[in-house]
């Protein structure tokens, strides 16, 4: 027996629209009554695979609420649909709402993974909203249809940091009155802009932080500044297998139409850099309600209708050269680079315009979080701008198509699963980490010896030993993957490791008691004794420095903070300086790279 969740958020409403998705309806309906969520109000149109049929018969059971969308002409059936929702008395009743489409699956990741737990941990944060962002989930190499559950096929998807996949959908406290329905984000009503509503708006992130202020007025996709999915995600199957895309785009005409086929479609719904299983936690109560909603004689007649009747359109197909050449076509697309990838919008973007549709309270609003932003920018002036590499868990398992660029003499890959976006444009761009690659050299003495410690991919330390000959350069980097980056990327450029040329994976941390030390930085200096200490990685403290200074005596002629531990210790900048001062350092008048802080041992310390 399934009965639906009775929240203590009151109704929790998912909105979305259909047309001949039969194979799939149940999975979707499961997996969502599995969350939680107490009403699923599916409208179709023009279906002729019985999806229609198995919504209705889900109304008649209690599990989800079936509406018609009758389109006017000229209008697209999203619209339609939205325009029905307004006024449905269901969802005008719903407490919290979401709209998301048929081939989206909600993935919560914070704590039991239910749809309650997600609203009162937004509540916490003392918000009436968080907004959930895309991940594009690819076909995983697989051509076959498959009668398996979508969210079991298809674990392989794109990078979280890959910018061109941050559509979004947004879960929130709904209001008729307030509120107007939109695909991915819903529309505050024109009356209440110059009211106190606008303050009471306050949205999370997929990670739990507060949304930025724009996004109460417009935006349909995440930022750099605002994506995030420790919390949450919305699982996007655009294409799902070959063969199913086959059946989404003959729709049951074998004679094949070519212009209906767009290879920068699949090219860009079709990622599958990264492993991401977080859905399974879902799989077992899905399965359970699944079983139960084909104990039912009309579903399970229903749905395995609707199934070989995919099945039987799919065999005609595949007896037509257009298969073939479909196949071959989206074989060659999922060839493509994700650095190749355009995700073109549906029409240009235009500045004027959407200043001329903005209200005066959105233009000031907004116009005074910009200058909060700048002016923090300009308080942490030195600090680097953006990220190059990615935080968390990297996931280098798959072997995606790679680009490479060539940045100073070292070609680097233009890979979305350990640089971030503002990484991989200046890798393609050629300008990656450019200050420091062309004063890095001139700081060394002849015959130097260089070690950077946190080295990422090795790229400082490839371009020394590809331009310095004469330096001893260690590279140190224990995080995984960007150890083995860093491996390929020296491989890749014919750095071959050699008694001056070292790329170590030492770790640099010991515990004891509890406690974590630098002996590894101590051991580090001791074995290399360097002219030039780069420091990279966040952890180290300038105790942590001056302490393996102290126990070496190996007192470098110069010392760099920057990368990675610059950015995250914007703030004990100063007291690196202030640490190592007891040793004779300090900075010079002139500092002769971006983003760091430079400090030299002085003449007779």
């Amino acid at each position: 027996m399934i009965s639906r969740n009775v929240s203590p958020h009151g109704r929790v409403t998912a909105v979305s629209m259909m047309k001949d998705e039969g194979p799939y309806v149940l999975e979707w309906v499961a997996h969502h009554l599995a969350l939680g969520f107490t009403d699923l109000v599916v409208y179709t149109n023009d279906c002729t695979d019985g999806t229609d049929e198995m919504l209705m018969r889900l109304e008649e059971l209690g599990l989800a609420h079936h509406r018609v969308n009758a389109i006017p002409e000229g209008i697209r059936p999203q619209p339609s649909a939205l325009k029905y929702a307004q006024v449905e008395p269901v969802v005008c009743n719903s407490d919290w709402l979401i709209v998301f489409d048929a081939d989206e699956f909600l993935c919560i990741k914070r704590g039991e993974g239910t749809i309650d737990g997600l609203i009162s941990a937004v509540e916490a944060e003392g918000a009436n909203g968080i907004v959930v962002t895309w991940r594009i989930f690819g076909s995983g190499g697989v051509q076959d249809w498959s009668r398996a559950p979508v969210t079991e096929q298809y674990l392989h998807a794109a990078p979280p940091m890959w910018n061109k996949g941050w559509g979004v959908k947004t879960l929130f406290r709904f209001d008729p009155d307030y509120w107007k329905l939109g695909i991915h984000r819903p529309k505050m009503k024109n009356k209440h802009l110059k009211t106190e509503f606008p303050d009471r708006v306050k949205w999370l992130n997929g990670s739990g932080r507060p949304m930025e202020e724009y996004f109460k007025f417009r935006g349909w996709r995440s930022i750099t500044r605002t994506v995030g999915y420790d919390w949450v995600q919305m699982n996007h199957y655009a294409v799902k297998s070959m063969d199913s895309y086959a059946i989404r785009k003959f729709r049951g005409n074998v004679n094949f139409k070519k212009d209906k086929y767009n290879a920068d479609y699949w090219a860009l719904q079709d990622r599958n850099e990264v492993y991401d299983d977080a859905i399974l936690r879902h799989a077992p109560r899905r399965a359970e309600i699944f079983e139960a909603l084909l104990e039912d004689p009309v579903l399970n007649r229903l749905h395995f209708a609707a199934v070989e009747r995919a099945e039987a359109r799919l065999a005609e197909f595949k007896r037509t050269p257009d298969y073939d050449e479909l196949i071959a076509g989206l074989k060659a697309a999922a060839k493509v680079p994700i650095t190749q990838v355009e995700a073109k919008p549906p029409k240009p973007r235009d500045p004027e315009k959407i200043a001329a549709l903005m209200s005066e309270v959105e233009k000031k609003r907004v116009g005074q979080a910009k200058a909060a932003r700048q002016a923090a920018a300009q308080e942490a002036a030195g600090v680097l701008a953006e990220a190059l590499y990615v935080s968390g868990e990297i996931d280098l398992s798959g072997d995606p198509p790679l680009e490479w660029f060539t940045n100073h003499e070292l070609k680097l890959p233009a890979d979305a699963r350990v640089f971030t976006p503002a990484g991989l444009q200046a890798i393609a761009e050629g300008k990656f980490e450019r200050n420091h690659a062309r004063r890095l050299p001139g700081l060394l003495p002849e015959d130097g010896r260089y070690l950077e410690v946190g080295a990422a991919v090795g790229f400082l330390a490839g371009h020394l030993a590809r331009t310095r000959p004469d330096v001893t350069v260690t590279a140190q980097e224990e995080r995984p993957a960007l150890a083995c980056t860093a491996a390929r990327v020296w491989a890749e450029n014919g750095l071959c490791m050699t008694a001056r040329h070292h790329l170590a994976a030492v770790p640099l941390f010991h515990a004891e008691d509890g406690q974590h030390d630098a002996r590894g930085l101590a051991e580090l200096l001791r074995n290399t004794r360097p002219d030039l200490l780069y420091l990279g990685d966040p952890r180290l403290t300038p105790g942590m420095v001056a302490g393996a200074l102290d126990a070496t005596g190996a007192a470098p002629l110069r010392i760099v903070i920057a990368g990675r531990l610059m950015l995250e210790q914007a703030d004990e900048a100063a007291a690196f300086a202030d640490a190592l001062a007891t040793w004779g350092y300090a900075a010079p008048e002139e500092e002769p790279l971006t983003d760091a802080r430079l400090l030299e041992r002085q003449a007779g310390a």
